[in-house]
């Protein structure tokens, strides 16, 4: 089973013992065989693994059909299943690509001696949370239900940065709103980050019911003691949903007055127009009747006569300058 294309599936095959110390890497083939042991547990990470391999995992761990079958197909809504004395959670995961938030899954099966973490889509590592269960192998002795603290921990902490960077690309957009460049592209901006925090709302939301079970249900798995770490985990995701919601609001604000301000600024471009057009029309009104085929017109034989016409032109085109820029049409 230990083939290249399997090994590049699997990110790390572990066995602990029941002090929270690593023994060693183990193989796939050997996972049944330390779980025959009577203490000390596995930690499997996979990363889209392909269906012989995850029914490989299946008969290793004795996981439940439905399970490996939902962990095969992606594209889950979160949830906390219960099959048994094993938990199977489904949890989507979030990180920043070239300014666009990138979601991914990551499925986690728990038992009382195994945890094995299935990642697809946008997602990073665990090995970092992983390293730091195993310099504290006090709080890794605890088992499986830290380890799993430990990867919710961990994807909860990757949505903080993500609600950091909108927070300071909506004062941006505020700025850039009130300001000279408010267009199209600004209104563009403000609702690809509504949408993109609607989507990380229905990812970061329903943890909160997963993790609220964590700290109640489920003592065939999760221990006592690792009941305050999902606590806080908890109270982790409810500020980020919080952040969520109030930048949603202030996002729809935002559009809102973006929306007024071009209107205002298209009437504003609208009046300019049509006071322009009055200047014009007066000129236009006194010339044109020089361009009628009268016979009998008194100021062809008076030498005055357009001097004088010019003269009521201009004042005319002065006067209506006046009150025009008075009333802020110009």
């Amino acid at each position: 089973m230990d083939t290249p294309a399997t090994k590049s599936m699997v990110a790390n095959c572990a066995a602990y013992g029941p002090d929270g110390r690593k023994v060693r890497d183990i193989t796939l083939d050997e996972i049944s065989d330390f779980l025959a042991r009577p203490d000390g547990f596995v930690w499997v990470g996979l990363v889209e693994p392909d269906e012989p391999l995850l029914e490989k995992l299946q008969g290793e761990f004795t996981l439940h059909e439905l399970a490996v079958e939902d962990a095969h197909s992606a594209h889950q809504r979160p949830k906390i299943e219960s099959y048994g004395d094993s938990l199977f959670i489904v949890a989507q995961t979030a990180q920043m690509t070239d300014g666009n938030i990138a979601f991914g899954e990551t499925h986690l099966f728990v038992g009382k001696r195994y945890l094995l973490s299935v990642r697809h889509g946008a997602s990073q590592s665990y090995a970092p949370a992983r390293r730091t269960c195993e310099q504290a192998p006090t709080h890794l002795a605890l088992g499986t239900s830290y380890a799993l603290y430990s990867i919710l921990d961990f994807i909860v902490d990757n949505y903080l940065p993500i609600v950091q960077d909108f927070k300071q690309e909506l004062q941006e957009l505020e700025h850039d709103v009130f300001g000279d460049a408010s267009n199209r592209d600004i209104t563009r901006r403000l609702y690809d980050m509504q949408r993109e925090l609607l989507t990380l709302k229905l990812a970061a939301t329903p943890l909160q019911d997963i993790l609220g079970q964590l700290v109640r249900l489920h003592p065939e798995v999760i221990r006592d003691e690792v009941r305050p770490y999902f606590r806080d985990v908890q109270d982790h995701v409810t500020r980020v949903s919080d952040a969520i919601n109030s930048m949603r609001e202030m996002l729809g604000a935002a559009m809102n007055v973006n929306l007024s301000l071009i209107t205002v600024r298209q009437n504003d471009v609208v009046k300019r127009l049509a006071g322009w057009a009055a200047l014009l029309a007066a000129p236009t009104l006194l010339a044109s009747w020089y361009g009628m085929n009268f016979h009998h017109m008194p100021e062809l034989d008076k030498p005055w006569a357009y001097p004088a016409i010019i003269g009521v032109t201009a004042t005319v085109c002065v006067t209506l300058y006046v009150v025009l820029r008075r009333a802020k049409w110009l």
